[in-house]
């Protein structure tokens, strides 16, 4: 482990069979226990262990989480309700109630913070190599570790007194699963120290417990779920950024950077100890007759032991806010509203070298419970529904027997991760390829919007016939592009390219090829109002500005009612959930309570009727659904970072913020906010209270347009015909380069048949072809800006 300088004050800390293990911990950025200094006291406590066991079939215990054996249905399911005047049923009515608070101000002025936090790997500024080193590769901040899903996540439940009046902040640990044997809480990142980089923290201290003591009664701490809150906490009453430190006031910057331990095996046992129990604190746990195969694995599940989580930072009378790097040596800084392309869920700036994985991450004010809602319906996001391995670590993560040889007959994939690259677009389609990463939509005819199933196909191409090794009779290739030439003012020649098709089996009368879109930010688009789109629309272009906007109303699958559809390239679909469904029914052939029986696949009109147990239970379903609507947005990337001299700055953060502002205003001048909208609020009524209220930037309308007939296919949905397509977000645009795993890899519009943004932008017509061709008419100079803008969203 490499040396690093930080400042800290170290408490002594008695651990039985832990002792070696947390201070391994401590000695990369964790800190120990014991009141942390003269700023710090602790206190921690468990009433009993969690974790039930029973004997397996080979006489070892047999330990079953509790983080995820109560889950409460309907958690956020849209409901049915009465037709508004609009012709529409809200997703969410007015007092739909919120599955978690996260913030509240208590009768005397004290302000209470719930935050969630899952586990990773190492800290949140530790590159893949020193900070003046050659780059070697990404950090694992950002990554899953093993196990992350179960018996790993936490809260803290911030009191913060300073509004109030007082002089105390006072954070509560919160267990959703298990205990953790051993805890570490670093705040106040110790800047004074100009040698202080990745880490170093001023203030460390523990959980400590006052109901578990060592021999000598000195607190341990150990935390647990179900525990009084008062036996797992902290408190401070200065700001220890400073030096001397000063009373805390309204604005103080903090970090907060937990660290937990899982009771384990005992590592390095004598043979002859085999067996026998071990005793950590006070409470004791069977041992493992093969104690070489579990040594130092965690007692509970198997899975790892020690872990570090996210870094957050919290401004005194405030709370939590999505952070970025400043002088001196990325000091933590709340980033500027301006940035937050997702409101307050918005990604804090990654320094860590990691932006293939900024689209994987939890919203950055989620709750404390909610976080494990994410982290479960992650594991399903990534989870074989033909063998049940995890698509991350499938020797080491435990396989999800329940969806073992749960796909039908047909499929295109066997989990969803397969199609949507680190949480991206699927992958870009090339000559002789099966498309069975994208969706080929069939129908036999249309009427009023709506199509039939094609008797060959049903909905769409499902490539793969399950259990099948032969050649696929099915499959869908692109046989050859059409090309034409597009010459901007400036001379410069852009090669435009139309993907021409070739099915294997019979060519269907209507058809429609689209690549699987990005997934972040799904949950706030959810959460803007109905009303809000209904006013953005315009179908009759009362305004004279050449764009119309169409409300796309669609027909909810499982209630029978009209909503406003939102969601899908066309937007067909109404909610996450509906979208989800029929994602895992159509291109993995996995049933659902949405979509019950394959046969829905294929039009049937008895399909929902007499179900048989679906693959996915309803609370799975509404696990995948929590875990998409509680995906982040990355902030944007348009201010500069406080990288030290001599230090390799990435590409993602090597902007000019002249550039993109400029680049800004020339959006807005060309005409393309008029169906990229700007800036949208979210309401008040969804069910996750962390999607609320919002102000947030995804550069969309969210209503259908004619975009002309070089991007028209021969599908239509509802009120969307054709040559009609849904305004895209365009958050997390720049990040695709990366997320795709490289800009040659990266495609755009519904097809992917652009390889560049500049390319995209040149096939918008009908409605769009005024901004198109004002975007060709730019000078180099004015092109470049208006890209670095696109670019840094």
């Amino acid at each position: 482990m490499k040396a690093r300088t930080r400042a800290r004050t170290m408490g002594s800390v008695w651990r039985m069979s832990a002792l070696a293990s947390v201070l391994a911990l401590a000695a990369c950025g964790g800190g120990g226990g014991g009141g942390g200094g003269s700023g710090g006291s602790a206190s921690s406590a468990a009433a009993s262990s969690s974790a039930n066991s029973s004997l397996g079939a080979d006489g070892e215990p047999v330990y079953v989480s509790s983080s995820s054996s109560s889950v409460t249905l309907n958690e956020g399911v849209p409901g049915t309700g009465t037709v508004t005047a609009d012709g529409y049923v809200p997703l969410f009515p007015a007092g739909t109630q919120i599955l978690e608070q996260l913030q509240y101000t208590e009768a005397d002025g004290t302000l209470v913070t719930l935050a969630g936090f899952r586990t990773t790997d190492r800290h949140a500024r530790e590159r893949g190599e020193g900070w003046f080193e050659a780059d070697k590769g990404p950090g694992a901040y950002f990554t899953f570790p093993t196990f992350y899903f179960q018996n790993r996540t936490l809260g803290l439940e911030i009191r913060d007194t300073i509004p109030a009046g007082g002089k105390k902040i006072q954070i509560y640990l919160h267990s959703n699963g298990g205990s953790f044997d051993g805890t570490t809480f670093s705040l106040f990142r110790n800047i004074q120290n100009p040698e202080v980089r990745d880490y170093g923290w001023s203030m460390n201290t523990g959980f400590n417990n006052p109901t578990e003591l060592s021999p000598t009664g000195q607190k341990l701490p150990f935390c647990h779920m179900d525990q009084p809150r008062e036996n797992c906490m902290i408190e401070f009453d200065s700001n220890w950024r400073t030096d001397p430190h000063s009373p805390l006031k309204a604005g103080d910057k903090i970090e907060l950077a937990p660290a937990v331990r899982l009771a384990r095996w005992e590592m390095n046992q004598d043979p002859e100890k085999a067996g026998r129990p071990i005793q950590v604190g006070n409470r004791i746990y069977s041992q493992a007759t093969k104690y070489q195969e579990k040594n130092g694995k965690a007692i509970i599940d198997g899975g790892g032991s020690r872990y570090y989580s996210l870094e957050q930072l919290y401004v005194v009378g405030k709370g939590l806010r999505p952070w970025y790097g400043i002088a001196p040596n990325l000091d933590s800084e709340p980033l500027p509203d301006a940035t937050l392309l997702g409101g307050e869920t918005s990604i804090s700036y990654n320094y860590a070298d990691e932006p293939m994985r900024v689209f994987q991450q939890v919203a950055n004010n989620v709750g404390i419970r909610n976080v494990q809602r994410f982290v479960e319906g992650r594991r399903l996001f990534h989870t074989s529904f033909k063998d049940g391995t995890h698509s991350e670590h499938d020797k080491t993560n435990p396989v999800f027997t329940d969806h073992i040889g749960q796909q039908g007959p047909r499929y295109n994939q066997e989990r969803c991760i397969a199609c949507h690259v680190n949480n991206g677009r699927g992958a870009a389609p090339e000559v002789g390829v099966p498309l069975d990463m994208m969706v080929v939509a069939t129908g036999a005819a249309a009427v009023d919007g709506k199509r039939t199933a094609h008797p060959d196909y049903g909905f769409n191409v499902q490539h793969h016939v399950t259990g099948s090794t032969t050649a696929n009779d099915y499959d869908v290739t692109i046989s050859s592009w059409s090309t034409q030439t597009r010459t901007l003012a400036d001379g410069s020649k852009v090669e435009l390219r139309k993907p021409v098709y070739a099915f294997k089996g019979p060519v269907p009368a209507l058809y429609s090829v689209r690549q699987a879109p990005q997934v972040i930010g799904m949950g706030l688009l959810e959460a803007v109002p109905e009303t809000t789109i209904l006013a953005m629309a315009d179908p009759t272009d009362k305004n004279g500005d050449g764009i119309k906007g169409v409300v796309n109303f669609v027909t909810d699958p499982e209630t029978g009612q009209p909503r406003i559809g939102r969601f899908g390239w066309k937007a067909g679909k109404a909610s996450i959930r509906e979208q989800a469904a029929e994602a895992m029914l159509n291109d993995m052939s996995v049933t659902s309570t949405v979509y019950p029986k394959w046969s829905c696949q294929r039009g049937a009109s008895d399909c929902r009727t007499n179900p048989l147990k679906t693959a996915l239970s309803e609370n799975e379903l509404q696990r995948i659904t929590h875990y998409l609507s509680l995906l982040g947005v990355p902030a944007q990337r348009s201010v500069r970072s406080g990288y030290p001299d001599g230090m390799r700055v990435p590409a993602e953060h090597d902007v000019d913020p002249a550039a993109i502002a400029s680049g800004s205003a020339l959006f807005a001048s060309s005409g393309c906010t008029g169906c990229h909208k700007a800036e949208l609020k979210t309401g008040n009524t969804h069910p996750f209270a962390e999607l609320r209220n919002q102000t947030i930037h995804p550069y969309t309308d969210l209503l259908v347009h004619d975009m002309g007939a070089d991007l028209a296919d021969t599908v239509p949905e509802s009120k969307a015909l054709p040559a009609m397509w849904r305004t895209a977000p365009l958050w997390g645009l720049g990040s695709l380069q990366w997320v795709q795993g490289g800009a040659d890899k990266a495609r755009y519009l519904h097809d992917g048949r652009a390889r560049t943004i500049t390319e995209a932008v040149l096939w918008h017509g009908g409605e769009a072809e005024a901004a198109r061709k004002k975007f060709e008419a730019l000078s180099t100079a004015d092109r470049n800006a208006l890209l670095a803008f696109l670019n840094s969203l």
